[in-house]
């Protein structure tokens, strides 16, 4: 790790009330003797100062502001730290940093460079920052609320229960390596063999419940299908409420899938509108519709829309393979009499007008139960990285290697390796090139 200190500003860059300077590392009362005129000999930790911030030449003013320092080994990095909150102008902004970039031994933080020293200096493990960072990144209220959950611990606790069980087993397997007279007692021999299974069947669990978790952190896939004119544009017009894509009457004017965002009942939802599905000459055109069926395929719901004044228009054929995650939608209820919707709704197909939005609410929470139906609210241990779905079935794999009657050293090996897969998860197996990619994605300052 960087002897230098670090510094960067950790709001936007732009003209804002308050903006909040960070500051990592040895040199911090330096600087903050240098540019302030705090007493740093006597300065309190923790305690706010209402302080000049000043060039460190010539005490030129720059701005007032308030400083905060936080003493080693009690702060965010486990460095000495400090914050500068000055008035957020782009001038005061530029010559603060500017003034900063003097100092020998003080460099511009690399992103994510704080939190990779927080991780250093063992102020969180992996999953802690990935929380954090989803955190900083989350739209909407469940994403909040796991990323809060996977910071307060909750990954780390069992993932780093499995690797202690894992450990226990490992280190027995090594003392009778070293002593290879010895045979391993019928009582020790059973608890190996039981911890090594309730690992993997607690192991196989995860996995499975969290099937479709990593959604919740890149959005939930619902794509919008059915014939040309049914009304698809529309209806994504109507649940995003704005004009994101052309609407006309003209058959195949969507030719290409476009995805839009949608926050429904604070689960991230990508809506996609396709092509009209139809036969065509039009080489173009036929290329969308290929896209189309592509989308519907890999989507995790699928809103089947038809011209409800049109039977023809259904297509169940089409969806026969994906029921299980298909809405049927019959648009354009406002030109359908009370009898004709009553029939309708007898299909358990809702009726919408997207024209003239009713009938969405009644869409929207079909759409919230399906993702419900899919993912727990009540769970606390959710798989929210591909990262993490890939380092537990390496050590599944290895686990299922694993057996006594083979040699007690590839039996130990095979522990071994099931260790180093969990620990990729929380960093307590070293890999640099797994460090770089996660903290790379952060904000600078953060």
């Amino acid at each position: 790790m960087s002897e230098s200190t670090i510094y960067a500003l950790s709001t936007i860059f732009g003209k804002s009330g308050v903006a909040v300077i960070r500051i990592s590392g040895t040199e911090v009362l330096k600087i903050l003797s240098d540019m302030t005129d705090i007493d740093t000999k006597n300065i309190k930790p923790r305690y706010a100062y209402l302080a000049k911030i000043t060039k460190k030449t010539n005490s030129e003013l720059l701005d007032k502001a308030v400083v905060l320092y936080f003493k080693a080994p009690y702060s965010y990095t486990g460095e000495d730290v400090a914050e500068i909150q000055c008035h957020g102008s782009k001038a005061v902004l530029n010559s603060v940093l500017n003034e900063l970039s003097l100092f020998d031994n003080v460099r511009l933080a690399e992103p994510g460079e704080f939190s990779k020293r927080s991780f250093y200096n063992q102020k969180m493990d992996l999953t802690e920052a990935d929380g954090l960072a989803d955190l900083i990144d989350a739209e909407t209220s469940e994403q909040q609320k796991y990323a809060l959950r996977q910071m307060e611990g909750n990954l780390k606790s069992l993932y780093t229960s499995w690797r202690s069980e894992l450990i226990r087993i490992l280190s027995y397997l090594e003392a009778f390596i070293d002593f290879p007279e010895e045979d391993i007692p019928e009582d020790l021999n059973n608890d190996i063999l039981n911890t090594v299974f309730k690992v993997k069947r607690e192991i196989n669990k995860h996995l499975q419940n969290n099937a479709v978790n990593e959604r919740l952190r890149d959005g939930f896939k619902v794509v919008i299908a059915g014939k040309a004119n049914a009304g698809k544009s529309s209806l994504v017009n109507a649940l995003i409420k704005r004009n994101a894509v052309i609407v006309s009457d003209i058959a195949g004017t969507t030719r290409d899938s476009i995805d839009l965002n949608l926050d429904i009942k604070g689960y991230p939802v990508i809506i996609t509108d396709t092509a009209g599905l139809r036969k065509t000459c039009n080489p173009i055109e036929k290329q969308g519709i290929d896209i189309a069926k592509q989308k519907i395929e890999e989507a995790d719901i699928v809103l089947a829309l038809y011209d409800a004044t049109n039977e023809d228009d259904v297509q169940n054929g089409l969806f026969k393979d994906f029921l299980e995650k298909t809405i049927f939608i019959a648009n354009k209820a406002d030109k359908l009499s009370a009898s004709e919707i009553e029939n309708i709704k007898k299909k358990k197909h809702l009726v919408i007008s997207a024209k003239y939005n009713q009938g969405l609410e009644a869409l929207t929470d079909s759409i919230f139960n399906i993702i419900q139906e899919k993912f727990s609210s009540s769970s606390n241990y959710l798989i929210t990285r591909i990262r993490y779905r890939k380092a537990l079935e390496e050590c599944l794999e290895e686990l299922e290697n694993f057996s006594l009657p083979k040699e007690i050293e590839l039996a130990a090996e095979d522990i071994r390796l099931a260790c180093r897969a969990i620990g990729k998860i929380t960093g307590e197996v070293e890999v640099n090139e797994i460090l770089d990619n996660i903290f790379g994605s952060f904000c600078i300052g953060k």
